[in-house]
């Protein structure tokens, strides 16, 4: 997502969406209609909420100031969203499109991760982790982590969280059942994004180094480092493995099929790519371009952007229902 180092001071206008207005032409999905795709617009202080199945605009919801990361939860009922000038995390209900709680956290949260019993903020200011409980929608705890944790990202078994630290040039790894620090992965510079495949492969995206870090969850080993475009910042892997990455340096996302230690193809978008999420039945990918306030859909099959979608101002975080 945001640029590195990270800056706060972001831009807040608003804008007026015109409800289905998409560009290209997207097929029809052949998964449930409740999918849903939900951009967080960092300069319009919403989310944007899209239907994959009609490919249409259905809402925009109104949060707090400057919207960033955004998860959705495992039963797909809920959106967390973290606002990082306000230090709150927003809760909306993922199928009436309101807002049914704001949680303080810490200071300046970016990135989040939600498992079905907790949800975790990573706060990029007091390098900390918050710990929200689902239930209640209550902090329960505070965790320290390295220097400007960006993003988490939780382990195919989920038992652990892995946290990039921006500002140290590693991975934190948590156990979630104690709520502590267990390591500290070394990766390149200024980690931004992270996914982890179902087989427990996690990527992380170094800004700074213009690479991609391979890492073994089971072992806390760097396996590779992978080459990729200018300035890689968001990171999403398919259920099949396939991994994504966006540049927001060059306008492009790069392609690492499930495995592979290379980039296979390299994908124009749009202006400063930023967000990634992928389609639960492996069919697209979905680019917040945070210079041209629009989101990229980009199929997976042809490896070619089939539509692009007038969204919110700065859109950054993005989240796809799981299905």
């Amino acid at each position: 997502m945001s640029r590195w180092p990270r800056t706060v001071s972001l831009a807040c206008s608003a804008i007026l969406l015109a409800a289905g207005l998409v560009v290209g032409t997207v097929p029809a999905l052949a998964y449930p209609p409740r999918i849903k795709v939900f951009v967080a617009n960092t300069g319009s202080r919403n989310v944007t909420v899209y239907d994959t199945r009609t490919t249409q605009l259905l809402a925009d919801v109104p949060v707090q100031a400057a919207p960033v990361g955004v998860a959705v939860s495992p039963n797909g009922d809920r959106v967390y969203v973290a606002n990082e000038l306000s230090n709150t995390l927003s809760v909306v209900d993922a199928n009436t499109h309101r807002v049914l709680a704001t949680v303080p956290v810490g200071s300046h949260p970016f990135g989040v991760a939600a498992s079905p019993s907790r949800v975790y903020v990573a706060n990029f200011s007091d390098s900390t982790v918050t710990v929200i409980d689902a239930a209640s929608n209550a902090p329960i705890a505070t965790v320290p982590v390295g220097r400007f944790p960006h993003t988490p990202a939780l382990s195919p078994d989920g038992r652990s969280l892995l946290v990039t630290a921006n500002g140290a040039d590693s991975v934190t790894v948590l156990n979630t059942g104690t709520d502590r620090v267990t390591g500290t992965i070394p990766v390149g510079r200024f980690p931004a994004g992270i996914a982890i495949t179902p087989r427990g492969r996690a990527y992380v995206a170094n800004t700074g180094s213009d690479t991609v870090s391979i890492i073994n969850v089971l072992t806390g080993l760097v396996t590779a480092t992978v080459p990729v475009g200018d300035a890689p910042i968001g990171v999403a892997s398919t259920g099949g493995g396939t991994v994504y990455v966006t540049n927001s340096g060059s306008d492009t996302v790069s392609q690492l099929p499930s495995g592979a230690t290379s980039v296979a193809s390299t994908i124009p978008v749009g202006d400063k790519p930023e967000g990634i999420a992928a389609a639960p039945d492996n069919s697209y990918v979905y680019v917040t371009n945070t210079g041209s306030d629009a989101m990229s859909v980009l199929d997976v099959r042809s490896t070619s952007v089939t539509a692009t979608v007038p969204v919110g101002s700065q859109p950054e975080g993005v989240a796809v229902s799981p299905g």
